[in-house]
């Protein structure tokens, strides 16, 4: 079978910023070169460098550069790239960083990884009518040259077609991926804890979250009351930082739930593997936009259960696994009896085999490597 060449435009290079989208960028580029995809990447940063399996990544524009800085780089960058590497097709990550190089396509395909809906989260977490209005603008200029998209969950896919008008036939779900070798640690939980510094005695929840508003993170906090009454002894770790950070630690002081939750704040990448081994049960409050959930799949890898709410593309990761693992709703009570049930043995959870066996069958980066790798070819055809 002929190389097929993919110039990818992302948002990130994941070891030096976090997030899903960054995460996603960065393991396509490790594993899409073993399904004869040679990978071109441009990303926002400081990064300069060619992988051992010959996929190179360079930054066309600092983090610190402003946004129209950052519009005109991407540009330059891309066009001067497929000139120079004349790519089979080319795989967007961010709306932003394509829109002004679209000329420069001419008539080779765009296949769009939607991550998320732009526009829609960032009304969800406080911005202007403007702002919002203008990168909706921004996603439905990228959206109406693609040939493909590439979304998480059906949730995401559901947004595309009624929010942007995409056909579906357009749409391919293609899920998140983890390193399922990497979070199947030996450890035992008291092993862990006992690294992490952890209490050995109390059932601990754990979150992995970014510290914003549709997260879920108060009506988490304020599930923790409940919670206390059903399970006395119960610790919530927090782990992310965020806007709302302030916000929280006021809220947990208010209701006196000192010695029942605490905010981590940043966690390394490199330690959340132990994190999530150390948990009883790991939980995803998300409130709205939630199109996968990454960090629920950390955790299953890990041999951990995660609860989740009703929320976008949250169900769909847990789905094949013997347990009740989807919350009744997204409001405090809803949670915190969710919870109550599971660490007293009322709801059924999965054993650590079968959480780590769902993961490795279906959401294993060679998997999903394969996958992707079909869309694009299916791009071309």
């Amino acid at each position: 079978m002929r190389e097929t060449s993919v110039l990818q435009l992302g948002l990130g290079w994941f070891p030096e910023t976090h997030g899903g989208a960054e995460n996603m960028f960065y393991h396509l580029a490790r594993y899409l070169p073993q399904q004869g995809i040679a990978f071109s990447g441009l990303v926002l940063g400081t990064v300069s460098r060619t992988l051992d399996n010959g996929a190179r990544i360079d930054s066309f524009a600092p983090p610190t550069a402003s946004l129209p800085r950052r519009v005109a780089a991407a540009r330059t960058a891309i066009a001067e790239t497929l000139r120079r590497q004349a790519p089979d097709l080319v795989a967007s990550h961010f709306a932003l960083n394509m829109v002004g190089a679209l000329p420069a396509l001419r008539n080779r395909p765009l296949v769009v990884h939607f991550h998320g809906p732009w526009a829609l989260e960032s009304a969800a977490e406080g911005a202007g009518p403007l702002a919002v209005r203008l990168k909706f603008m921004v996603e439905r200029l990228v959206y109406r040259r693609a040939a493909r998209f590439v979304v998480l969950s059906q949730s995401f896919a559901t947004i595309l077609t009624e929010r942007y008008g995409i056909q579906p036939e357009r749409i391919h779900r293609v899920p998140g991926g983890v390193d399922a070798d990497r979070y199947d640690l030996s450890d035992s939980r008291h092993q862990a804890r006992a690294r992490l510094g952890w209490p050995q005695g109390r059932p601990i929840l754990l979150t992995v979250r970014r510290l914003v508003k549709r997260m879920g993170l108060t009506a988490l906090v304020d599930a923790m009351v409940e919670l206390r009454r059903r399970v006395p002894d119960v610790l919530l770790v927090v782990a992310g930082r965020g806007p709302e950070a302030a916000a929280l630690q006021d809220r947990i002081g208010a209701l006196g739930l000192e010695d029942h939750v605490r905010l981590l704040g940043f966690v390394p990448d490199a330690h959340l593997p132990l994190a999530y081994r150390a948990a009883d049960l790991c939980v995803m409050p998300s409130q709205a936009l939630e199109g996968f959930g990454l960090t629920a799949l950390e955790s299953l890898a890990a041999g951990t259960p995660v609860m989740v709410t009703p929320v976008g593309g949250l169900p769909e990761v847990v789905e094949g696994l013997d347990g009740d693992l989807v919350l009744a709703g997204t409001d405090a009570r809803s949670i915190g009896i969710g919870l109550a049930e599971a660490l007293t043995g009322v709801r059924r959870l999965p054993d650590a085999d079968a959480c780590r066996a769902l993961v490795r069958s279906r959401f294993d980066w060679p998997v999903i490597a394969a996958r992707t790798a079909a869309v694009y070819r299916g791009a071309l055809q």
